[in-house]
């Protein structure tokens, strides 16, 4: 089979204690089988690991902080589209989204192509509508309440028990024992995130992930259902174990189908100890930093992502081997100072394999 040679880029190189998305899912895309791929790493910060790990990306390129705008994003990003001839942009951070779905018309009038989710359904799933999510569409979630300062959260305080869940609003969610504990937890995340902070009823039971692909138009192309086994003290997931259960797909299929999700999206649930009844605690509006365990797994989201933006015949897939463990490492990795001076200094950075042999 001849391979579609093309060349995209993928944000989200981080891939430390707190890693995005993007190592895996260029992992994923290097080893499909219908696509022969240059991929163009964009980066933030000038230490993201992708930047310097071999056999990952081509070239990189330092884009704008979303808080700079969609406009000075779009004006970087034909500029490197200039050099690079881009072919499609897989964005993989929840803060980034909302300018990608703002240019998106503008990147498809450039040739540029991207699967997103519409505004409507990216604002839908926001964590401060996610009790109104769940009455739409008949889905089980916690009680959640949305603070912006302290004298509301005191307010909302008062109508949970402990513990209280305290999430930030992109990333991170702290479980508060005492008033005191979610009013320290309310600053930090503040000052790290901004506001609005979300207050969201605790649930005792077995948290469990599910990254899945939407194709725009409600069907459901693919979802894999993972069992964290190793949780860190931010809540991300260390290990995990993929599963066989029907209900957590189910939950997946319902989302995808009744909101015409485009794209990938992470659902995070929860099972209840007591009762055994599910409830959706998260929707991450893309693939999640695991998602390359569903391509070893037996389901590649972001190569059939990538077919389904071409306008490609792409077949749903369901099944998926269970019993596959993921396990996170840390490696430190040499590579001459070079690589960091010119990305640096110029904002670009060729990347040339094996340059310390």
């Amino acid at each position: 089979m001849k391979k579609i040679p093309l060349t995209i880029a993928v944000t989200g190189l981080n891939n430390s204690d707190n890693p995005g998305p993007g190592i895996p899912v260029i992992r994923s895309l290097r080893e499909s089988r219908h696509l022969a791929v240059r991929i163009i790493g964009l980066s933030y910060e000038n230490l993201e690991p992708g930047i310097y790990m071999d056999g990952m990306v081509d070239m990189v390129y330092a884009i704008p902080y979303p808080s700079l705008g969609h406009e000075t994003l779009l004006a970087r990003l034909v500029y490197i589209h200039e050099q690079e001839q881009l072919d499609l942009i897989i964005p993989n951070f929840d803060a980034e989204l909302f300018s990608f779905i703002k240019i998106s018309d503008r990147l498809t009038r450039m040739g540029i192509r991207t699967l997103l989710p519409t505004q409507e359904q990216f604002d839908a799933r926001l964590k401060g509508k996610l009790v109104e999510f769940g009455e739409r569409f008949h889905i089980d979630v916690p009680k959640s309440l949305t603070v912006f300062n302290t004298d509301e959260l005191a307010l909302a305080l008062s109508e949970f028990s402990y513990p209280v869940v305290v999430k930030g609003k992109f990333y991170e969610a702290y479980v508060a024992q005492t008033a005191e504990q979610a009013q320290g937890y309310f600053h930090k995340l503040a000052t790290k995130w901004g506001t609005p902070i979300i207050l969201q009823q605790f649930i005792k039971g077995q948290e469990y992930n599910i990254t899945a692909l939407g194709d725009g138009k409600g069907r459901l192309m693919g979802a894999v259902a993972m069992r964290k086994t190793y949780i860190t003290s931010t809540g991300k997931g260390w290990a995990g174990v993929s599963i066989d259960d029907e209900n957590l797909l189910d939950m997946a299929r319902g989302v995808v189908t009744q909101t015409r999700w485009g794209g990938g999206l992470e659902l995070e649930l929860m099972k209840e100890d007591s009762t055994g009844n599910v409830y959706l605690i998260e929707i991450n509006p893309r693939f999640p930093a695991w998602v390359y365990l569903a391509t070893a797994c037996g389901q590649n989201h972001p190569e059939m992502l990538v077919r389904l933006a071409l306008d490609q015949d792409v077949a749903p897939q369901q099944d998926y081997e269970a019993g596959k463990m993921f396990v996170r490492y840390s490696w430190d990795m040499i590579c001459d100072l070079s690589r960091f001076q010119e990305i640096a200094t110029t904002g670009e950075v060729a990347i040339h394999p094996l340059e310390l042999a």
